[in-house]
This record gives C-alpha cells, structure tokens and sequence, in this order.
C-alpha cells in the first residue's frame, strides 16, 4: 500500500478510458440507507423533483421497502426505508468508504426559484462559487448532504469528461490551486465547442470552508 501525498502522484488526467480490470459502462444506480418512505419520498420527490418509479421489497431483507427515483437523466438514486426509522436532521459523520455528499444538476436560470424552494420547505443552504460550477450546499430530512450544482458554462453531457480533463491540464499550465471558470472557458474554446456562459452571481468560493 502506498503512503505517496496526493499531489505527488504522478497520475494520468485523461478522458481516454483506462487500461482497466473490469470496464463499467456507466453508473446504473446509487443506494443509500433511509429512514422512512414518507420523509424521503417528501424530500426527494417533492422538494428536490425526483420521480418516484419503483418500489418494492429490498430482495435481501424483505421487510425493508426499496425506494427507486430517476435523477431526471435516467441516472437513479435508491433508497432501503423501514417504516419505524426515524428522520434525524443533525448533522452526520461520514466514515472512510461513506458517501460524503451527492450532488444534483439543475439551470442556471432557475438560481433563485430553487434558492427559494428550499427556503420555502425549511432547508437552509451555504452558497458558494466552486470554480467552474456553482453550489448550494443543504441537507436532506436526515443529515445527509446535499450539493444543488449548475455550471457555469453548458458543457455537452458526452463531452464532460474531456472539458475537465483539458481544464485541468489548463489549471496546472497556469498554477492555479483548483480549475476556474477560466479554464473550463479555455478548454471549450481548444475543443471549439460553444461557449455559453451562464448569468451567476458573485460569491464566495468556500475553499477550505467545507
């Protein structure tokens, strides 16, 4: 097992698929342990917009229900519920090997109507400009947080990986600390994709705050 720092591995950042083991195709789903139906299904069906497409008995523990919501890119998030489970709002503490957070898309446009929407259900939120995206940070009914992300230029969904990958590479010509807005407008201009920068405002980076 290595102990090499982070920034001194010298490891390939590339949108070229790896020389790998295995070879997955893409993310089919996401599972987290819930609480009960009725929170969850208020939370992510109703405040955040996830459809609710399947329920069923969890096949290894049939007295746990299975909760399936598609991200709205057929991308699904599931959730293993039992009715006693109590919602617990405090904040959690994420193991190693845990899932830290969970980020969800949405327009630029729509900034201040989901700003407002949380407000409006009783979800507070941190604001900030994370470089080449921008966030609101809030929690779900159980802790578990959230991260409400739009980009701050459109990237096309079968492009992504090639437009960080480049951005990064632009980030470490010029010695940034983390990729910018800047770079990621830089790498779409190199791979002459359009660049349409969407209308945010200033805030806060957060970096070394979270």
């Amino acid at each position: 097992m290595s102990n090499t720092p982070a920034d001194q591995l010298d490891e390939p950042i590339t949108a070229e698929t790896p020389d790998s083991a295995v070879g997955v195709t893409g993310v089919d789903h996401i599972t987290l342990v819930g609480s009960n139906a009725e929170d969850t299904i208020n939370f992510y069906r109703d405040i955040l917009g996830l459809s609710l497409v399947l329920k069923q008995p969890n096949l290894d523990a049939p007295h746990v229900t299975h909760l399936f919501f598609d991200a709205g890119d057929g991308r699904i998030i599931t959730f293993f519920v039992e009715d006693d489970r109590q919602s617990n709002r405090g904040p959690q503490r994420t193991p190693l090997g845990g899932v830290h957070h969970i980020s969800f898309s949405f327009e630029p446009d729509r900034l201040e109507e989901v700003k407002q929407g949380l407000l409006d259900n009783g979800h507070r939120f941190n604001e900030f400009n994370r470089g080449i995206f921008y966030s609101l940070y809030t929690t779900d009914h159980n802790g578990f947080v959230i991260e409400l992300s739009t980009d701050k230029y459109e990237i096309p969904d079968d492009r992504r990986g090639e437009v960080l990958a480049l951005a990064h590479k632009k980030r470490v010509e010029d010695g940034s600390e983390y990729a910018k807005g800047e770079h990621l407008k830089a790498a779409l201009e190199e791979l002459g994709l359009p660049v349409e920068e969407a209308a945010l405002p200033e805030t806060a980076s957060g970096a070394g705050g979270l």
